[in-house]
């Protein structure tokens, strides 16, 4: 029988080189690109994400005269970061993202009004700079969005004269805490908070309100104020006085029954004039008008520490005169701040919840001043 075999050897060295021309045979079926040709995209392939931590901390500059500075670039400034010196990488101007946060509750404060605080609002609504984002919420008998987040000034204008409304009882922690849901619907760097008001809560809820500056905190934004405080106590001090000396004496009814009998003896009576001292014996009104001053005064104390820290303005105004220029000035800081951008050097994503990492900003150029927030919630990203 003559079969043709194939040893076991043999068998084997022809299966290995099978399977060895079959790469080859893939490599040289598969066409070559041609020059200058973009290679074909491979959709299975993994996308590679970069991710980027920034911190975006809004910056003033003016020089030894207080003249806002027109012109800052990186170089010029220092910024350190829980005192490690961090390196600036952009230097610029954005948008700026203004909430006005008006009271309108001053039931015991004679110098409030809906109508002054109007015109202050609107005096510093109309000296922003076109592009800016405005929203208003107005708190007194009742907390409610006066105008949703526009850059349409006309149009926060039209809805301060239409929708402000008096009220009897402020309800500044509920706004304050209202005001930091609103400003985290913007964009973090530019955030500023405007708040009118006498600065007191009739709730007198210490823990609500140091809950309340949390919030604003951890919204990193930056808190204005026009206070009505200072201008409150002095008008109660002009209109309640203690004791008052005058010639003009109350008169009762047995008076004025006396006067229409009497007119001959009412002249005769006018001739010599007769000083009268009268006392205000109202002790319960005086009592709760001396809480109300104290009052006014504690929150001045808080509404400043907030602003310093947060890079903002504080104004007490003494005179009504006064309220209008403060909000405009308020208006030219809020559109003369740079923003400046930096990666810190202790990664974000390291940070524990609600870390506060202190900053401490300086000029590095002789005749420039720099003012800017004392710290930041540092968030991973």
């Amino acid at each position: 029988m003559n079969s043709r075999r194939l040893n076991l050897p043999n068998l084997l060295v022809l299966v290995v080189l099978c399977f060895a021309a079959a790469p080859c045979t893939a490599q040289t079926t598969s066409p070559s690109p041609s020059p200058g040709s973009t290679p074909p995209i491979n959709e299975s392939q993994d996308k590679v994400k970069v991710f980027t931590e920034e911190v975006v901390i809004p910056i003033t500059a003016f020089d030894d005269s207080g003249h806002l500075s027109a012109a800052l670039e990186s170089q010029d400034i220092l910024v350190f970061e829980d005192d490690v010196r961090q390196t600036v990488r952009s230097v610029r101007r954005i948008p700026a993202n203004v909430l006005l946060l008006l009271d309108t509750g001053g039931a015991l404060n004679p110098a409030m009004s809906t109508s002054v605080t109007r015109d202050i609002a609107t005096r510093l609504v109309s000296n922003l700079r076109t592009g800016d984002r405005i929203a208003a919420i107005q708190f007194g008998s009742h907390l409610e969005v006066v105008k949703d987040w526009t850059t349409d000034r006309e149009q926060v204008v039209r809805a301060l004269k239409t929708k402000l409304l008096s009220g009897n009882r402020p309800q500044l922690i509920k706004a304050l805490l209202a005001a930091a849901l609103q400003l985290k619907q913007v964009p973090s760097g530019a955030r500023h908070l405007v708040l009118i008001t006498d600065g007191v809560d009739l709730s007198d809820d210490h823990e609500a309100l140091t809950e309340a500056i949390r919030q604003l905190l951890n919204s990193n934004v930056t808190v204005h104020v026009i206070g009505y405080g200072a201008l409150g106590r002095k008008k109660i001090d002009k209109q309640n006085p203690l004791v008052q000396i005058t010639n003009k004496k109350r008169k009762s009814a047995k008076d004025i029954a006396d006067e229409l009998m009497y007119p001959n003896t009412q002249q005769e009576q006018k001739r010599w004039k007769k000083i009268y001292v009268i006392v205000d014996t109202d002790f319960a009104m005086r009592k709760k008008r001396s809480a109300y001053k104290e009052a006014t005064e504690q929150s001045e104390v808080w509404l400043r520490s907030l602003a310093e820290e947060t890079g903002g303005l504080v104004f007490i105004p003494r005179s009504l005169e006064e309220m209008g220029p403060r909000a405009e000035e308020i208006a030219k800081e809020i559109d003369s701040q740079y923003v400046v951008t930096y990666t810190p050097k202790r990664p974000l994503a390291e940070a524990t919840v609600e870390e506060y990492r202190r900053l401490n900003v300086a000029s590095g150029v002789i005749g420039l001043h720099l003012r800017a927030r004392r710290g930041y919630v540092a968030r991973a990203q």
